[in-house]
């Protein structure tokens, strides 16, 4: 991140972004991206979930859960 980035709010700044986006909110996540951000950030959002489980390493800490909700998330683009 340049010290642009970081002085503008960088990665939580995030708007008018036109692709397709999906966002799936894990609830040990850092930050816990609320819809109307993601509404904001992604104009064309196409998938929000909150999961009950996981966290910032979702990968690795619910991998069936994050695979789950990546084929949710591109499930509309079929």
């Amino acid at each position: 991140m340049t010290g642009i980035a970081a002085a503008s709010g960088g990665f939580f700044d995030a708007k008018n972004v036109s692709v397709p986006a999906a966002v799936s909110v894990f609830p040990g996540e850092i930050y816990q991206a609320p819809l109307s951000w993601a509404e904001r950030a992604y104009p064309n959002l196409i998938y929000y979930n909150k999961v009950d489980a996981g966290g910032h390493f979702a990968a690795w800490e619910q991998p069936q859960l994050l695979t789950e909700e990546v084929r949710a998330g591109f499930r509309p683009l079929r």
